[in-house]
């Protein structure tokens, strides 16, 4: 194939992930400000069904989110390739984006939001996985640049579509949404995943962007991948005695017929699973009540709502840096160090209670140190999952059978996302209109204090 050596390297699968996650965010939050013209004048609800029919296409996104990212992450792990799930994960956006512009009937819209839905499971769960075959022992490297793309689609999204609404209509908003498919498309055809590309390249010409490269083509014995996984170990490994871990690998029992069994039970994936609940709860929480927040304390118009999210979204810049000390270190001390830090900070919150500069600017500084913090927990969660299941290969190899499970583990991890992004929009939206703003930051730190026992006894 043309261009293999770039079309397979390390540099360029990141950066397909990454925009194809954009993606999804992008298109998430882009339509948010036009739903309710959708409603009203594409569908025909009336005005007093608009809250209702809203609250119920956002249901639909994260109840297949919810319950198709698992399924996906299982058929990954059955495939040849990584590729063909993603491409179709794709026409499932493109399908959902039509299907929204062009929709006349709330069947239509709902049927809409689901495959953006499935789409959003797709994207997640093996795109993921297909990050975790390519980084290899820097995976928290790679998860740091998916935070960011992550940050970015979440801020910029509902500006955009409040902007381009309010200055062309109704279907400018769709032709930025067809416009960056597109793109999506192209590099998604583009890309080949590297143990395709070993077929044509015997020289490892697609190396990572730092560290050794995995062996991921599925030469090599099981011990020898599973020694290679400790070829650099973190820093929890190091003090061990060399012959305690040799032994581990002598006593290798062969591959579990259940290995989907095996990864859930196992306590590592579920604290980060938990962590990961926890941490989404509280991203989605400041979506939902910060932007009526500032409208009502400080009088402020939606773009400069919007644009109070640039606190919270430029610390996540630091995310890859973030990434590299989990890949070092491991996520325990990282994520343990964003959930501890972020306690007092929520508790703080309450104390923005008046429209003056002051005021204003403590609530700037509290959210851009929230945002840092937030980066810590949420980077290295993401990489554990890569972590633990590299731990249970190490100490019996080949027991999760010669495709891996890396698709489900991150099909738990977004299912555990949605999960935690509902509850916590759900827990600050009631609390903020019941008891108001102080309740809610204390509730919300009482939310984070729940993860840190998990995040310090189990995470790796």
């Amino acid at each position: 194939p043309y261009f293999l050596s770039f079309r397979s390297s390390t540099p360029f699968i990141l950066f397909t992930i990454c925009l194809a996650i954009f993606t999804d965010i992008l298109f998430y939050g882009l339509i948010v400000p036009v739903i309710p013209f959708s409603l009203t004048v594409q569908a025909g609800i009336a005005e007093d069904q608009v809250q209702q029919w809203t609250a119920i296409l956002l249901a639909c996104y994260n109840i297949t989110l919810f319950i198709g990212s698992p399924l996906v992450g299982f058929y990954a792990d059955r495939t040849t390739s990584r590729r063909l799930p993603l491409l179709l994960g794709l026409f499932a956006l493109a399908g959902s984006t039509i299907l929204l512009c062009l929709g006349k009937t709330v069947a239509l819209l709902v049927v809409g939001r689901l495959l953006q839905g499935l789409s959003a499971a797709i994207v997640w769960s093996v795109g993921l996985a297909l990050l975790a075959d390519t980084m290899g022992r820097n995976i928290g490297y790679a998860m740091g640049y998916v935070g960011i793309a992550m940050s970015v689609g979440l801020l910029i999204a509902p500006v955009i579509g409040g902007a381009v609404y309010a200055a062309a209509g109704y279907y400018a908003v769709y032709y930025i949404a067809f416009a960056v498919i597109f793109v999506d498309i192209v590099l998604r055809l583009v890309l080949i995943e590297k143990k395709v590309a070993r077929q044509w390249i015997t020289d490892d010409e697609a190396a990572p962007v730092t560290g050794p490269e995995p062996d991921v083509s599925g030469s090599g014995t099981d011990s020898e991948k599973a020694m290679g996984a400790y070829s650099s170990p973190r820093t929890g490994d190091v003090g061990r005695d060399p012959a305690d871990r040799q032994g581990e690998l002598e006593a290798a029992l062969p591959g579990d017929e259940r290995p989907h069994w095996e990864l859930i039970k196992s306590k590592r994936i579920l604290a980060a699973l938990f962590g990961t609940v926890i941490e989404a709860g509280i991203m989605f929480s400041f979506d939902t009540v910060l932007p009526l927040f500032v409208k009502n304390t400080f009088n402020w118009t939606s773009t400069a709502a919007g644009i109070i999210f640039i606190c919270i979204m430029v610390p996540g810049f630091v995310a890859p840096l973030v990434g590299m000390l989990s890949d070092r270190y491991g996520a325990r001390w990282p994520s343990l160090a964003g959930f501890v830090a972020s306690v007092p900070l929520l508790i703080c919150l309450r104390f923005v209670t008046e429209n003056t500069i002051g005021h204003k600017v403590l609530l700037g500084a509290l959210l851009a140190l929230l945002g840092l913090t937030l980066t810590f927990c949420n980077t290295p969660l993401m990489a554990e999952i890569t972590y633990a299941i590299e731990e249970k290969e190490a100490r019996r190899p080949g027991m999760w059978g010669e495709k891996g499970v890396y698709g489900i583990g991150y099909g738990l991890f977004t299912t555990a996302f949605a999960l935690g992004g509902t509850a916590g929009s759900l827990l600050s939206g009631y609390v903020v209109a019941g008891p108001g703003w102080g309740t809610m930051t204390w509730a919300l730190a009482i939310w984070v204090a729940a993860g840190i026992p998990v995040v310090a006894l189990w995470l790796g």
